[in-house]
């Protein structure tokens, strides 16, 4: 059993390498120049190969280019209108410069030093150049049109230059006085050729007007005219004195040859004005050819372009129109050398002749190309008149089979000893262009076409064949086998079947004998370009333009596997490794291997640019070769076992120099490990041996030394892995050392010749600015530690100072807390920001200890450590700027402090200033009646009773507002709309107030008699008014009420002392909130008595306006949805000008009338919505009871 292949390599290649213009043959005819598009290749005459290219700049199309006679330079002009100098031996371009034409340059000629350079252009000027010293010498006008022709006088010392243009005259240009001496009207038409005698007496110049001119270059006048009846494109003089007897050549007279239009080459005595000798067609001089209708037509399609005579080799290069070179000798002009400058699309390419030494090539032209694979070169046959589509050859055979165009079959013979190759029979029959042919395998008897007439044919294969004498054929049996364009056949390894492909989606099989019809397969979804059989199985292969390759079975011809895997068109399919895998070519120039076994897309080969049309196997199955649309031909070969035995030598040699590197590493060898390391790529091992050399004593010097013996090369791999180390915070440290060393290393010009420098830094940079800043927080967080430490030292050092310094960090946070008191008293807060005060006013006091404390330990560390310079001057430098530090964060954070302090003021200022207006409202509508009764021991005992009873109407009234909130969703809801609060929501709204002013449609009476007082309060309120002394009794005057004034001061000490443990905390809340949020004062408010009178409410008096006055402590609950709920003392002064005084108990019966009222209202709302809402109900159940009819 064979081995499956996998991998196949390109054993030789044959490109394009002429697509024409003007060739260049070196003086020693070893080389051949060829431009090809935007280069010039320089073609090695005896191999066939391209040696060098010149120019492969992309966007550069040469339009012309001249070697030096020297054979030093090349000169390019191209389309961008440059010169450019190479120096094709080294491919070095010497120099460029403008052609300062206004248009592309189609000529060129150099003298014979290879120092003038002169270029025409289709501007129809001619420039003189010297290439040495580099300037233009002149500039010559007077031609019209396009210059096709410029060259020098042979004779250097005359400095004459002849031109001709598309004016159809030649001009003699005298470069002494840069003015034209002679224009001569020598042709009719375009001059396509001038040259030289050996003596320089005369010029041969030739046309398209089928004549040759002999001037005389002294006179300048006509000397001779001989007709050639042709076209003629280019003339060569023979060297004189030279005798030619097989060309019928003397040494008397001179001769030329020319060549034209009609593909031959014709040899004149210039003295008689005869032919002398005529060769065949240049390119089929070994083709032996009776029959006339296999003679190619020579008048339209051999046209030859140019001939160029090498005098050291004796031979002239013939150029034709297609792109074909051949090289004849002089003496026989017999054909030594032909090449094939471009194939253009290869349509079909089959091995052929013994050990596959040639291949047959169906180009997109008339003619076959039969190439030497040894050395490019290639023979071409004439015969077909039209594109040639397919080939076949005959196995064990010289021969092979063509179908073209011209809907003939033509069968080829080759004679390997004379190399030549004739025509041994033609077959006609078919009526459209031969696509297919296949010739049986077992024995030469018989081969099959297929056509566009889809018909299939069998053609048996003619005895007694000749040579000389081309024999027709005539097809024995033809079936009509499809209904579109037959594309492929093939005749099974028996010779029994045959199987056709076509472009109806189906594949047919067919009986050899009679082609009689087997079966069908189906089941390609577009056309079949390729079938093939199997040469083990009864398997049929078929390729598709759906983009799969199915697998027929011949017994039942069901589809039993398909492969899936180009993305285009499968033009090709074939069987290798004896039928166990395949090879398939596309449209997108991909050569795919699979295995047929796990239908596996073994390999994919691009080497192709465009459409691969042939694909062929060798005999041995170890090679193929491919033909696409690119016009490349490649031979392949397998390199499945090459490639194996270079895995295992790799795998060997990696073990070995593996051992070899940690032999080095034990043997602590670091440079050698290192170099072994980089060269194995091995990043962690190298890595490995950073951190042991770190790792010994002076690591970092060992290192640095290390790498100084590295090369650049290591060097730049070292950096590129060192990139990886520091994507990794535990190896960042062994690459910012490498990093480090190199930068100290090497100067900056020195490491950006480095190839990956810049991949590298880029990949640096940010992972090493990230370290860096970890670094950074890294070293403050250990000098924020070192200071701790110092401070807990100097603490615990000095005991009598740490005693002390309580006390004195105590008297400067009494101090700050004063002050701030002092500040806060003058001003008045609301509830919410009087909170957050006391805790802004713990951190400053915090700042302010820490600041103290700090001061303290800077004085006292040095008076209290030794004085002993040289042992503490750094460590108490260090610590001094630390504590510097650290006391600056400290007056940062104690003026953010203070700027929440000037916040928390500007709120406190809103809200006093919306309590006043809200006052200012209340007592607008009359509702500040709550005013102090005069006997206020007498009403004592009411107000508890009072007190008790609206604790249980609160209780029943948040009952029943539940219920009613429940039941009254309607009502709520309109309540809502017009703004009206409903009990609970007044409840989280205020705190404790009750709901007892809803009777009055005034949200702001509801606020104000919504409020309730607690048992505790009064019990206050009344000790307070009992202990100033200041009862108000009925009928007294406002100046009775102002004789206590100068007792209260004494009555309020008096009464703080004797108050009762629960409220005593209570008194000194107050006295802390009135002072801290600058609340009314005991002073305020009796300054106030005589311009008004105080009530109870949730008004406060100051000055001339009514004031809210709230007594915090513990009367303050925390926030709930934004709110505050208070329970607040607060005295009330009403400016009136006659004084009034309110008995308690009408203000209790005021409340519970105002309740009852709120009740029957809400009731009465309630009821009507309740029946509605039943109504409703009821009614839908009604509806629900109706008959389903109506």
């Amino acid at each position: 059993m064979s081995q499956l292949k996998t991998s196949f390599g390109v054993k030789s290649k044959f490109e394009a390498f002429y697509t024409g213009g003007k060739i260049q043959v070196s003086s020693d005819g070893v080389y051949m120049f060829c431009g090809c598009g935007n280069r010039v290749n320089v073609l090695e005459v005896e191999t066939g190969k391209v040696h060098i290219t010149i120019g492969q700049e992309e966007d550069e199309e040469i339009t012309s280019f001249c070697l030096t006679p020297n054979d030093q330079y090349v000169i390019l002009a191209t389309q961008q209108l440059l010169l450019r100098q190479w120096d094709w031996k080294e491919q070095k371009l010497v120099r460029t410069w403008k052609a300062i034409h206004f248009a592309p340059v189609v000529s060129m000629t150099f003298d014979c030093t290879s120092t003038l350079l002169a270029t025409g252009s289709a501007d129809s000027t001619i420039k003189i150049w010297d290439v040495e010293k580099q300037y233009c010498t002149h500039n010559l006008r007077g031609h019209q049109g396009i210059i096709s022709i410029v060259a020098f006088h042979p004779d250097i010392s005359r400095l004459l230059l002849y031109t001709a243009g598309e004016d159809y005259k030649i001009r003699v240009w005298d470069l002494k006085t840069s003015k034209c001496i002679a224009e001569v009207a020598a042709h009719y038409s375009l001059v396509t050729c001038v040259d030289f005698s050996v003596d320089g007496s005369s010029v041969y110049t030739t046309g398209r007007d089928g004549v040759v001119r002999i001037l005389d270059t002294e006179t300048h006048a006509i000397r001779k005219t001989i007709p050639v009846f042709e076209v003629v494109e280019s003339v060569v003089l023979l060297p004189e004195n030279v005798d030619y007897p097989a060309i019928n050549v003397d040494g008397e007279s001179v001769y030329f040859i020319t060549a034209g239009n009609k593909g031959n080459l014709r040899l004149w005595n210039s003295d008689s004005g005869k032919c002398v000798f005529t060769t065949d067609a240049v390119h089929s001089t070994h083709q032996i050819s009776v029959d006339t209708s296999a003679k190619p037509d020579t008048e339209d399609h051999q046209n030859i372009v140019q001939m160029v005579f090498n005098k050291q080799k004796n031979n002239i290069t013939v150029v034709t129109y297609d792109q074909n070179i051949s090289i004849l000798g002089l003496e026989k002009l017999r054909l030594q050398k032909q090449f094939a400058g471009n194939n253009d699309e290869i349509l079909d390419v089959k091995y052929f002749g013994e050990d596959e030494k040639y291949a047959v090539v169906a180009t997109n032209s008339m003619h076959i190309k039969v190439f030497q694979l040894s050395n490019c070169d290639c023979e071409i046959l004439y015969g077909h008149t039209d594109i040639v589509l397919s080939i076949d050859v005959v196995p064990k055979a010289d021969m092979f089979i063509s179908g073209a165009k011209d809907s003939t079959v033509r069968l080829w013979k080759i004679n390997p000893t004379l190399k030549q190759v004739s025509c041994l029979a033609v077959g006609q029959g078919h009526t459209h262009a031969v696509g297919a042919v296949a010739m049986s395998r077992a024995k030469p008897k018989f081969f099959v076409t297929g056509s566009e007439d889809c018909t299939l044919k069998l053609w048996e294969m003619p005895d007694d064949l000749d040579p000389v004498v081309t024999k027709e054929m005539h097809a024995n049996v033809t079936e009509k086998a499809h209904d579109k364009t037959i594309c492929s056949v093939v005749v099974a390894p028996n010779d029994k079947f045959i199987a056709s492909g076509s472009m109806d989606k189906t594949a047919k099989l067919w009986k050899a004998s009679n082609l009689s019809l087997i079966g069908v397969m189906r089941g390609h979804k577009k056309g079949i370009w390729c079938v093939e059989f199997s040469p083990v199985d009864q398997i049929l292969a078929t390729s598709s333009g759906d983009g799969t390759v199915k697998l027929w079975s011949l017994a039942d011809f069901s589809c039993v596997r398909t492969f899936e895997g180009h993305d285009c068109a499968v033009l090709k399919v074939t069987f290798i490794t004896r039928g166990m895998q395949l090879l398939t070519s596309g449209t997108n120039g991909l050569v795919k291997l699979w295995t047929i076994k796990n239908n596996e897309c073994v390999k994919t080969m691009d080497e192709h640019d465009d459409k691969v049309w042939a694909m062929a196997i060798g005999e041995a199955e170890d090679s193929f070769i491919t033909g696409g649309a690119d016009s490349n031909l490649i031979i392949w070969k397998d390199v499945t076992e090459t490639e194996q035995n270079e895995v295992r030598q790799k795998q060997e040699q990696f073990i070995l120099q593996d051992q070899e590197l940690s032999n080095l590493i034990q043997q602590k060898k670091y440079l050698k490990a290192i170099g072994l390391a980089i060269t194995l790529e091995q990043p962690f091992r190298l890595l490995n041996i950073l951190k042991e050399i770190l790792s010994e004593e002076a690591g970092d010097d060992k290192l640095y030394s290390t790498l100084e013996k590295l090369r650049m090369d290591q060097i730049d791999a070292l950096l590129r892995f060192a990139v990886k180390w520091n994507t990794n915070s535990r190896h960042c440290h062994e690459a910012q050392v490498v990093l480090s060393s190199v930068i100290k290393m090497y100067p900056p010009k020195q490491l950006k010749e480095l190839g990956n420098l810049k991949s590298s830094v880029e990949g640096l940079l940010p992972y090493t600015e990230r370290h860096f800043n970890r670094m950074t927080r890294l070293v403050q967080q250990a000098m924020f530690l070192e200071y701790t430490w110092q401070c807990m030292k100097g603490i615990s050092s000095n005991q009598p100072g740490a005693e002390l310094e309580p006390a004195t960090l105590g008297t400067t946070a009494d101090a700050g807390t004063a002050g701030d008191s002092s500040d806060s008293s003058s001003e008045s807060e609301p509830e919410s920001v009087t909170e957050n005060i006391p805790k802004a006013a713990s951190k400053d006091k915090k700042a302010d200890k820490s600041e103290d404390k700090s001061k303290l330990v800077e004085a006292k560390l040095p008076a209290d450590q030794p004085t002993n310079e040289s042992s503490s001057s750094e460590s108490d430098e260090d610590m001094v700027e630390t504590i510097e530090k650290s006391s600056k964060q400290q007056k940062k954070q104690s003026i953010r402090l203070k700027q929440q302090k000037e916040e928390v003021t500007k709120s406190k200022e809103t809200s006093t200033k919306y309590d006043s207006k809200k006052a200012e409202k209340l007592k607008r509508l009359g509702l500040l009646q709550d005013t102090v009764s005069d006997n206020v021991k007498s009403d004592d005992k009411k107000v508890k009773l009072t007190v008790s009873q609206k604790a249980e109407s609160s209780e029943s009234d948040e009952e029943s507002n539940s219920e009613s909130e429940k039941e009254n969703d309607f009502g709520v809801m309109k309540d809502r709309q017009r703004g009206i609060l409903t009990p609970v929501q007044k409840r989280n709204k205020g705190g404790e107030h009750d709901s007892e002013s809803e009777s009055d449609s005034d949200s702001d009476e509801n606020d104000t008699l919504s409020s309730a007082v607690s048992e505790k309060e009064v019990h206050r309120t009344v000790h307070e008014k009992a202990s100033t002394g200041k009862r108000l009794d009925k009928g007294s005057s406002l100046e009775d009420s102002s004789e206590s004034d100068d007792s209260s001061d004494s009555e309020e000490s008096e009464l703080e002392s004797g108050q009762s443990a629960k409220a005593a905390p209570m008194d000194m809340e107050d006295e802390e909130s009135k002072s801290d949020t600058g609340g009314v004062s005991e002073e305020n408010i009796k300054k106030n008595l005589f311009k008004g009178y105080i009530t109870r409410g949730n008004i406060k008096g100051s000055g001339n306006k009514t004031e809210k006055v709230e007594s915090q402590g513990n009367k303050t609950s925390s926030v709930r949805g934004g709110q505050k709920r208070k329970m607040t003392d607060a005295y009330t002064v009403v400016k009136d000008k006659t004084p009034k005084v309110v008995d308690m108990q009408y203000f209790i019966d005021r409340k519970a009338d105002i309740k009852t009222k709120v009740k029957d209202d809400i009731g009465n709302k309630q009821k009507p919505r309740q029946q509605s809402r039943k109504v409703t109900k009821a009614d839908k159940l009604k509806k629900l009871k109706k008959p389903a009819g109506r």
